[in-house]
């Protein structure tokens, strides 16, 4: 069994930083592309950021040059850097593996269990 865990969330100003970070536990043996998405009252959930394994990334359009996401392959764990917060950036952030595998087989898809992040107006 999969689990990813998300940390870091919290209540900070506008304007301000948050990193989020999440770690995939269980017998891993590798992990494909990780990613964040978010999920505001009322909306959609939406894709935030992705990384694959070998670094690359993408962003959506609303969080280009303030956000950052980054891994480290050998801890199993993906970042989420937050700079210049905005009030619309509210929502529970999620994190995301597209594959992991264990030494059990692989585990698709598996999702964290949120972290909220709240940017007062």
């Amino acid at each position: 069994q999969v689990q990813l865990v998300e940390s870091g969330g919290g209540l900070v100003q506008a304007g301000g930083s948050l990193r989020l970070s999440c770690v995939a536990s269980g017998s891993i043996r590798s992990v494909n592309a990780m990613g964040w998405y978010r999920q505001a009252p009322g909306k959609q959930r939406e894709l935030v950021a992705t990384i694959t394994s070998g670094g690359s990334t993408t962003y959506a359009d609303s969080v280009k040059g303030r956000f950052t996401i980054s891994r480290d392959n050998a801890k199993n764990t993906v970042y989420l850097q937050m700079n210049s917060l905005k009030p619309e950036d509210t929502a529970v952030y999620y994190c995301n593996a597209d594959r992991v595998f264990t030494g059990w087989g692989p585990v698709y898809n598996p999702w964290g269990q949120g972290t909220q992040v709240t940017v007062p107006s």
